[in-house]
């Protein structure tokens, strides 16, 4: 639990100012661990709509004119609005840029160029910047034009043939994988580049792909492909689980049971009520006689005997059952964050922990160009501290 005093302790990362482009889900979602870590991130936003992941619903939740995953992943950000296409505007965000740590951004390559803040221009503004891309595919080959959507980066890397069963279609992850990979590479090498720069004095250009995080995350699959091409069956390798081990219907509910070595099956069938498995016998029929075992009583049941005999099974939840769990509560990872407008929501924290402290903060997501007029204000206190030294310095000279 977090103490009183390291509540005070300041955040590793405070002091740094991030220039965020970014859109969606891979970039926002880097930007929110910089921003959980005392980052100050400014995002850059169209001003007629904005990021558009604020209209981009998982579900048919809303708050507050944005969806919940908009709140959830830009929490605790502020938002300036502007026109890029305006001199004024543009000339704004080149003042934020001398002044920012890192600046974000994953459009499709060469839309960041057309908009003027390609790398070289923004060095040109600021030497010292760390520049971090996040593209679909990479900056080159047959790929490059294509959106750089989840569900088409899943299907072309493969990972989608991990769940595939007995010529069963190829299903792709429930969730965003190779979004939230890539925006977690992408602040590996950030905060890489910002070490470096500790040391060296020199920015950098960090860049990440969502195919290449995708790919990133089968190294069980890669590790024995690479080595045989086509080894396995049709190049379309599924999950594969130790004998016995997987996911299995009880009469209520559903059991993981993890990795069960050759000597430890004997005395499963002699636990679970089988001679049948008990005597051994080839993997498949081994498996459904398991499976026929265990509908005899709750998965609940199952997981405490099996448990107590020291075997690894948990119970399967689904997310209403995980949050009654004690473990769950025990982990306190739901935090409430609030707009200025008193609009409330209820979201997760930070999973990472240092020194033991948890990171949190109650700042909610911000509207659209809520931050325009103080960080004009900031900026302007900023070219008149920088005349006043000016002015001091040829005082000096004369």
């Amino acid at each position: 639990m977090t103490t009183p005093a390291s509540a005070n302790l300041a955040k590793p990362l405070e002091g740094l100012t991030v220039v965020d482009f970014c859109q969606f889900l891979s970039g926002p979602y880097a930007a929110l661990r910089l921003s959980d870590l005392g980052a100050r991130v400014i995002k850059i936003e169209n001003a007629q709509g904005g990021d558009l992941c604020r209209r981009l619903y998982i579900s048919n939740l809303e708050l507050d004119g944005d969806s919940t995953l908009f709140h959830s992943i830009n929490r605790n950000k502020e938002s300036v609005a502007v026109n890029l296409k305006q001199p004024e505007d543009r000339a704004f965000v080149e003042e934020l840029l001398q002044g920012a740590d890192i600046m974000m951004q994953n459009f499709r390559p060469g839309v960041i160029e057309r908009l003027g803040f390609s790398f070289e221009k923004v060095t040109a503004i600021n030497p010292r910047i760390i520049y971090g891309s996040i593209s679909g595919y990479g900056q080159e080959g047959p790929l490059v034009g294509m959106p750089g959507q989840d569900l088409l980066v899943q299907s072309i890397s493969g990972i989608a043939w991990q769940n595939e069963r007995a010529g069963e279609a190829p299903v792709p992850f429930g969730l965003a994988v190779a979004d939230m990979m890539a925006g977690a590479h992408l602040v590996q090498g950030l905060l890489a580049a910002a070490v470096r720069r500790a040391i060296t004095g020199k920015g950098a250009k960090v860049e990440v792909s969502l195919l290449e995080s995708t790919l990133d995350t089968m190294q069980e699959v890669w590790s024995d492909e690479l080595q045989q091409p086509g080894a396995r069956e049709g190049s379309r390798p599924p999950v594969e689980q130790p004998p016995l081990g997987g996911i299995y219907a009880a009469r209520e509910g559903w059991l993981a049971l993890g990795a069960v070595p050759a000597a430890d099956v004997a005395a499963l069938g002699r636990l679970v009520g089988s001679a049948a498995l008990a005597a051994g016998g080839e993997p498949a029929a081994s498996r459904a006689e398991l499976q026929r075992a265990l509908r005899a009583d709750t998965a609940a049941q199952w997981a405490a005997r099996l448990e107590a005999a020291g075997f690894a099974c948990a119970e399967v939840l689904d997310w209403l059952q995980l949050l009654q769990t004690e473990a769950f509560r025990r982990l306190e990872m739901v935090q409430t964050v609030r707009r200025a407008n008193g609009v409330e929501l209820a979201t997760l924290r930070c999973p990472i922990r240092i020194d033991g402290r948890q990171f949190r903060s109650p700042v909610g997501s911000p509207q659209i160009g809520e931050h325009n007029e103080r960080i004009a204000r900031e900026l302007a206190e900023r070219k008149m501290t920088r005349a006043g030294a000016s002015g001091g310095a040829n005082e000096k000279g004369a």
